[in-house]
Order: structure tokens, then C-alpha cells, then sequence
């Protein structure tokens, strides 16, 4: 079975969907003619949004894209290339320290799966500073985060957070 070179996936943790997430999800939607935006449900993770609810926020986010299907998996992502005949994965980077983590990480993917071929995306500048992680800190002592994420992912993180120090 040789890999469609054709559909790409962009795998990642989206806990919470960033402006530069959906940046990068629609720059690639462009180059492909099927792209899976594969939501990790990684049990090792502490995460603060669940996998259905990343996948949800995500797909209200991109509906209007029809090329790209929101999914998630559990497991190696070279499986998931592997069971959906994806031909390429991209990778979103910030910045050096990005890419070499990202750069070892698609090597190791490579031994696994010889055929997946692995495109690093560099954000746009305006994105450039933005980590999930950060917005949930920031979300956690009442910043405004509505220019860093969309604005369903901004009353996601109310509620959550209220929940959260309630």
C-alpha cells in the first residue's frame, strides 16, 4: 500500500485550538485535497479539555473547510498515516527549539513508516509567541486571551475555568 501524497494530517494535542493552530490547519488545508486534523488522545497528558471536546471546538472552528476531517486517535500517528493512506504530515514550527525537537521526532517516525514524508510549517510572525499551554495560564488568572485564540475556544476556557476554581 503506497501513501497518498495527496492527503496530509496534522496531528496534535489542541488543548486549547490556538489562533496559530487554526493558522496553521487552514494553510495546509490548502495544499491538500484531504486533510485529517488528528486530535491526540494521549492518556499520558494531562490535558484540561477532552479529546471529544478539542475534536468539537475544532470542528465548529473549521466547518466551513470541506477538505479538512477533524478525528481523534489513540496511538502512534504513523499507525494512523498508515490506516487512512496519509502521504504526508505537517508540523507546525515556532521557532529553533521547535525544530529539532520536531526534526528528531520525524526522524523516528521515518524508521517506523519509510513512507510518510513529514512537512514543517513555519507559523505566520503574528502567531509566533503563542503555546497552549501559556493561554491556559494566562486563562487561569484572568487575562484577556481572545486575540490568541478563536472566539469558542475564548468561552470554552470561561466555563472551564470557572468549573475549575469553583
Amino acid at each position: 500500500m503506497s501513501a497518498n501524497s495527496r492527503t496530509a494530517m496534522l496531528p496534535g494535542s489542541f488543548d486549547p485550538p490556538t489562533n496559530g493552530h487554526i493558522d496553521i490547519i487552514e494553510r495546509s488545508a490548502c495544499l491538500y485535497e484531504k486533510l485529517y486534523v488528528v486530535v491526540a488522545d494521549n492518556v499520558q497528558k494531562q490535558c484540561l479539555f477532552t479529546p471529544d471536546e478539542r475534536m468539537e471546538m475544532l470542528r465548529q472552528i473549521l466547518q466551513s473547510h470541506q477538505n479538512i476531517e477533524v478525528v481523534s486517535y489513540r496511538g502512534l500517528v504513523v499507525d494512523f498515516a498508515r490506516e487512512h493512506e496519509v502521504g504526508v504530515m505537517i508540523r507546525g514550527v515556532r521557532a529553533l527549539v521547535d525544530f529539532g525537537y520536531e526534526f528528531e521526532l520525524a526522524m523516528t517516525n521515518k524508521q517506523l513508516n519509510p513512507s510518510l514524508e513529514v512537512l514543517f510549517l513555519p507559523t505566520s510572525p503574528k502567531y509566533f509567541q503563542l503555546r497552549s499551554s501559556a493561554i491556559k495560564e494566562m486563562a487561569a488568572y484572568g487575562a484577556d486571551i481572545s486575540p490568541m485564540v478563536p472566539p469558542l475556544v475564548v468561552q470554552m476556557m470561561r466555563k472551564r475555568i470557572k468549573l475549575l476554581t469553583l
